[in-house]
């Protein structure tokens, strides 16, 4: 029985796991693609300070960065592959990194900084309770 709960317990912690990275991916590749296209209505006053004159850039690293990391993590996660907790773990390293130069940039301007923030907290725990696959 005690096996039958620990096995539960792993799967809904890969799930988990697997859910968030891909969704994280997902808006990435959202995020990114609207910086890359111009960022409309967006403003670029925004950046005053910064390296970018536009959100080209930052779009293509939210892009490229984060949403690939996510993605192959989730893959990873969800195929149980000897890598999936160390790329989970950096992944939730990377994009509270992001997070963090984001809001040095532009300064707290949407509910979706917080919200990822919670989701990379939340990929760091749940990757640090994830078992070390074998293969």
């Amino acid at each position: 029985m005690e096996t039958i709960l620990r096995q539960s317990k792993v799967k809904l912690i890969r799930n988990t796991l697997g859910l968030l990275l891909i969704l994280l991916a997902v808006n990435a590749f959202g995020g990114g693609y609207y910086g890359m296209a111009g960022a409309k209505d967006v403003p670029v006053e925004w950046l005053k300070g910064s390296p970018f004159r536009n959100y080209f850039i930052p779009g293509l690293i939210l892009f490229v960065a984060i949403g690939g990391l996510a993605l192959f993590t989730g893959i990873a996660v969800f195929c149980r592959h000897r890598l999936a907790r160390k790329a989970a773990f950096i992944c939730g390293a990377v994009v509270l990194f992001w997070i963090a130069i984001q809001v040095s940039i532009i300064g707290y301007v949407s509910w979706m900084q917080p919200a990822t923030t919670i989701a990379a907290v939340a990929i760091l725990l749940l990757s640090w309770k994830l078992p070390r696959y074998k293969y």
